[in-house]
């Protein structure tokens, strides 16, 4: 996997400190246990998994607060994918703020979207695929980045200096296709891989009940290409390839009494074909749902896709039907539950549940579970048919 690189400005801003600075010491570290409902598809995969992770964070600021660092490193150790052990630096990033404008340098986590089944827009960090399926976690990006602000809006531009190639579970790993992704043997449309300097633009604004963000990206794909290859002995691997692409993005979101109303689209241009997706949809919330503290929403999206047959794009014609249970309670407790079909193909699906709530100050506990079913062979759920499983976790922060 390739790591982030440590630049001589972050260096520098570090020794900048001065005596009187205070350092913010916290974090977290995660027990997880991984059990699969069903003998492995593929030889060598495990029915269970255990692994440990640690996520601590150091922060400080000065100059009345106008500058500050923020570190936040990761490592996970997994006792049977040696792909999933793996470390980052999720942040490493100097803040400076001023009255309409502020820059943030070093190496940074942005999110970009509204939709709740899939991020068609957030385009800026790497997908880390050996932590969840869901891809919700990322890595971090080495970046320069502008924002301004007013009464118009915010206007926001970022300089990508190094590419992040996408992680992916090894042999012995589940959820993955039946021949190994190798990311060793990656290959590239751009002559400097990964020294590729992408850049990025991005305008947000609210207009009354309505939130709107308009991006632009151009550089190295977040989302490779695959295609099969072998070496000497005729032992077939799968190649990632790493386009240049142009994405031009929307998101929206409405806010109606009750009702969120979002959208998601994208028109990307660059890989093997060119391509518009989108996704859009609702969440209704119930509060004090039954006479009690608790809110119950309703969710439902539409997922739409040009693309046929790519590993990444699964949502060519889906739709996802979700709950959403927060109960309003001390610990934070709340349970979001969805259903995707693919309306095209009725044997293909897949079903997810997270649940979470804290014991105590400190500890916190994560149940997800997550099933997949296709007769497609083509299709991504095919690959993981067999990778239904529940995954536990106990989190202590310090």
């Amino acid at each position: 996997m390739s790591k982030p690189k440590i630049t001589l400005l972050a260096a520098l801003v570090a020794a900048s400190f001065s005596s009187q600075a205070e350092v913010e010491l916290g974090g977290s570290t995660a027990f997880e246990g991984r059990y699969f409902l069903q003998d492995a598809a593929y030889p060598g995969q495990p029915r269970t998994q255990v692994s440990v992770a640690i996520e601590p964070e150091a922060y400080t600021e000065w100059n009345d607060g106008q500058d500050s660092l923020l570190f936040r490193p990761f490592a996970r150790l997994d006792n049977r994918d040696d792909e999933r052990t793996h470390w980052d630096i999720r942040e490493l990033q100097w803040l400076h703020v001023a009255d309409e404008w502020e820059s943030r340098v070093g190496i940074g986590k942005v999110f970009w979207g509204q939709t709740e089944s899939l991020h068609l827009v957030d385009i800026i960090n790497q997908t880390d695929m050996v932590e969840h399926v869901d891809g919700e976690d990322k890595l971090g990006q080495p970046m320069v980045n502008f924002t301004t602000y007013g009464d118009w809006g915010t206007a926001s531009a970022y300089i990508l200096p190094y590419f992040r190639e996408r992680t992916f579970p090894g042999m012995d790993g589940r959820l993955r296709p039946p021949i190994p992704i190798v990311s060793d043997r990656a290959q590239y449309e751009s002559d400097a891989e990964q020294n590729h300097i992408d850049y990025a633009l991005r305008y947000q604004n609210s207009f009354g009940a309505y939130e709107v963000g308009l991006s632009y990206f151009n550089g190295t794909t977040r989302e490779p290409e695959l295609s099969v290859a072998q070496d000497d002995i005729t032992n077939p691997f799968v190649v990632p390839y790493y386009a240049q692409i142009q994405q031009f993005g929307v998101d929206l979101l409405k806010v109606q009494g009750a009702w969120l109303l979002k959208f998601e689209g994208i028109y990307r241009e660059g890989q093997s074909e060119d391509f518009a997706a989108a996704v859009a949809g609702f969440e209704r919330t119930t509060v004090g749902v039954l006479g009690t503290n608790h809110d119950l929403g309703f969710l439902m999206e539409y997922q739409y896709d040009e693309r046929e047959n790519n590993f990444f794009s699964t949502g060519q014609n889906d739709l996802m039907a979700g709950v959403r249970w927060s109960f309003n309670d001390i610990d934070g407790t709340e349970v979001l539950a969805g259903f995707v079909q693919d309306l095209d193909e009725a044997s293909t699906y897949n079903a997810f549940l997270e649940a979470s709530s804290r014991i105590t100050d400190s500890w916190r506990w994560k149940v997800d579970a997550y099933l997949f079913s296709s007769d497609d062979n083509m299709d991504t759920f095919f690959f993981m048919r067999r990778d239904d499983h529940l995954q536990v976790t106990l989190e202590y922060f310090f």
